[in-house]
């Protein structure tokens, strides 16, 4: 009787230092899996490489009443899994009111957010409104353009050049244009060039310089018809200029 006892303590003996190896092993394994870095994914979405690619790239949107209310091309658009961007190449942007001009905003590179509510346009960037109702072509020439759509805000803190037909040109460091309240705010660095034209009946009336009101967020300006094709320059160091847009 007693050989089997010792037979089942000698069992004994020997399972337990391995059952403990066994665990240590079991352990080692979970850990050492813990700290590996995920494995790449084989779709392609944990690299920074396009899913999709797309020529003449069009997307445009309405409004509750059908008409058109902007459209956005491009000549490439790239887009991103990885953070679920989009890449445009030539990208041209195009706002549309009922009765009134469209405007255009055309750059080098575009950005789309991923969802979908912020367009960015980078590198040599230029915003067109046509000319309409008497009032002669603008431009706005800057590097960087943020604009949301949604809220139809443009916005961006990189210096501008404002041109209107026929002679004004406007130059500012910062600008935000609010379409809801037709206004665009000039926020820094505010110059500007104006030639009054000549018409046959501002031949004999008197020059006033118009003026820009610095710590004031308005343009005043009592400028009447000129006698000559004269400049008026005004600046203004570091101030917010409003103007009412139309």
């Amino acid at each position: 009787m007693g050989k089997p006892s010792m037979y089942v303590g000698a069992r004994s003996t020997i399972g337990f230092p391995l059952a403990l190896l066994l665990l240590l092993a079991l352990l080692s394994f979970w850990i050492d899996k813990s700290v590996q870095p995920a494995a790449p994914k084989i779709d392609g979405s944990s690299r920074h490489d396009p899913d999709y690619i797309m020529s003449n790239f069009v997307t445009t949107q309405t409004d509750i009443n059908g008409d058109l209310r902007y459209k956005l091309a491009a000549a490439e658009m790239r887009h991103f899994p990885d953070d679920d961007t989009t890449h445009l190449q030539k990208p041209r942007y195009t706002q549309f009111a009922v009765g009134k001009p469209y405007t255009q905003v055309e750059g080098l590179r575009g950005y789309i957010s991923s969802n979908g509510e912020e367009v960015e346009l980078v590198d040599d960037v230029k915003v067109t409104r046509q000319a309409f109702a008497g009032k002669g072509e603008m431009t706005i020439e800057t590097d960087y353009l943020k604009i949301r759509p949604n809220e139809e805000l443009v916005t961006t803190e990189s210096p501008v050049i404002i041109r209107q037909a026929p002679k004004t040109v406007i130059y500012a460091t910062g600008m935000i244009y609010e379409k809801k309240k037709r206004t665009v705010t000039l926020l820094h660095k505010v110059r500007a060039h104006y030639e009054r034209p000549i018409t046959a009946t501002n031949k004999t009336k008197p020059v006033v310089n118009s003026k820009i009101k610095a710590g004031t967020n308005k343009v005043k300006s009592n400028a009447k018809p000129a006698a000559t094709d004269q400049a008026v320059k005004s600046s203004s160091t570091n101030t917010r200029i409003r103007r009412r847009y139309e």
